[in-house]
């Protein structure tokens, strides 16, 4: 049975930083690309970073681009997602999610290509 379980989230003012942890069981994590998600209220699911099985690449949303970083352990079965400069409109609910790599170089952006997700948790950020 696979498990995603995300921890790290909380409530932070603007401009700090969090840590985002995904651990990942019953699953070969090193085949697998992986990605965080965000969804916010009365807003769609929207993609926020990705990283490839080997941790070699990663790709990012824009509206993050400089200000997250995505990382990945796979002695661990975990990976992160370092989050700093956080604005208001980085409030959300942030999931993390496994895709069966097939060896792919690149980790997808799209969430209806991947395979298992998370519960999420829950990222508040106050003005």
């Amino acid at each position: 049975q696979v498990q995603l379980v995300e921890s790290g989230g909380g409530l932070v003012q603007a401009g700090g930083s969090l840590r985002l942890s995904c651990a990942a069981s019953g699953l070969t994590f090193s085949s697998y690309h992986m990605g965080w998600f965000r969804q916010a209220p009365g807003k769609e699911r929207e993609f926020v970073a990705a990283i490839s099985w080997s941790g070699g690449n990663t790709r990012y949303a824009d509206s993050v681009k400089g200000r997250f970083t995505i990382s990945r352990d796979n002695a661990k079965n975990t990976v992160y997602l370092q989050m700093n400069s956080l604005k208001p409109e980085d409030t959300a609910v942030y999931y993390c999610a496994a895709d069966w790599s097939s060896y792919s170089l690149l980790p997808p952006p799209l969430s209806q290509e991947y395979d298992y997700w998370g519960q999420g948790t829950q990222v508040t950020v106050s003005s």
